[in-house]
């Protein structure tokens, strides 16, 4: 069963800066975006809890990348300052994914190697896109940020650059959760339809109450951090149309904690116990606080493995 668990580890493995992105990283992101997730590299790497939750939860997409870009003569853990992936809307086509990487990538030298083993890429518009490996396409914005994904995904964001569709500068929700978050070593924004599914998952059987259908639809949006400077910290915010329905759905939360508690492992209620739900405003509040010893516990956990893959 889908559980409040969800809300600490499964954005982590959909893929979060310290750093706000670049104006060319913002010029590719189109409207229609679905969740924003970017990581700061180098805080990673700074933290050895970080490293193994990494290590542990990380989608099959950005290993596929990072597998890809040692290819192209990039050593993600040298050379990837911060990492970004947008997922959006295409219509019809369904959601697609772009990453962005922003770092030292010594982009001569690395499309001089990409010449030297005969990769040659292919023209879209004016832009140079390079094909990779498991199927990803990349091409350079500029000397330090690399955009990547499928053909589909990375000409759709192309189309934005070049002014063929709206970027996410015009989504008004989007970018005003954006500056709340976006200062974060980890970080993520997920839009209405998004966070209501999130929270359906998470909440598990408390979303079969009449409350939450009832709620659903004054959910806007959600927006969470989490950082490794002092053990582990996760606060998650979910906007919602006014502060009754922020209190309901505090309730419904709350409601799920003690509901998961009752089949916790000792490991798990620990953790658990650690949760702190409430309501300010228009807004559930929902933090999480673990040290490093019982966070590296958790990761083993069947309940962590369950909702990280």
């Amino acid at each position: 069963m889908k559980n409040l668990w969800v809300l600490l580890v499964v954005f982590c493995s959909v893929a979060a800066l310290a750093v706000p992105m670049g104006s060319s990283a913002r010029g590719v992101i189109p409207a229609d975006v679905q969740q924003l997730i970017s990581v700061d590299y180098r805080e990673l790497k700074n933290s050895s809890t970080a490293m193994a939750m990494k290590a542990q939860v990380l989608p099959p997409s950005l290993k596929q990348f990072e597998q890809a870009l040692r290819g192209a003569g990039i050593n993600p853990d040298k050379d990837v300052d911060q990492l970004t992936f947008a997922s959006y809307r295409a219509g019809k086509q369904g959601t697609r994914v772009i990453g962005i990487a922003q770092g030292s990538f010594a982009m001569k030298t690395v499309l001089r190697k990409l010449a030297v083993a005969k990769v040659k890429p292919v023209k879209y518009r004016t832009t140079d896109v390079y094909p990779m490996s498991n199927g990803m396409q990349m091409t350079f914005l500029d000397e330090d940020t690399l955009l990547f994904g499928d053909s589909s995904a990375l000409k759709g964001a192309l189309d934005v650059r070049d002014g063929y569709s709206n970027s996410l500068d015009s989504n008004g929700q989007i970018t005003d959760m954006m500056g709340a978050v976006d200062s974060a070593p980890v970080w993520s924004v997920l839009d209405q339809e998004g966070t209501q599914n999130m929270m359906r998952s998470a909440l598990g059987d408390a979303s079969k109450l009449g409350d939450y259908e009832t709620v659903k639809k004054r959910l806007l949006g959600s927006r969470y951090t989490m950082n490794f400077s002092s053990g582990v910290n996760f606060d998650l915010d979910v906007v919602t149309s006014d502060s009754v329905t922020a209190a309901t759905l505090s309730t419904l939360v709350k409601a799920g904690v003690l509901y998961r508690k009752m089949t916790a492992t000792a490991t798990e209620k620990m953790a658990l116990e650690n949760v702190s739900v409430n309501s300010d405003s228009s807004n559930l509040q929902l933090h999480f606080k673990s040290d490093d010893k019982q966070f590296q516990s958790l990761l083993s956990s069947d309940l962590f493995t369950a909702v990280s893959r």
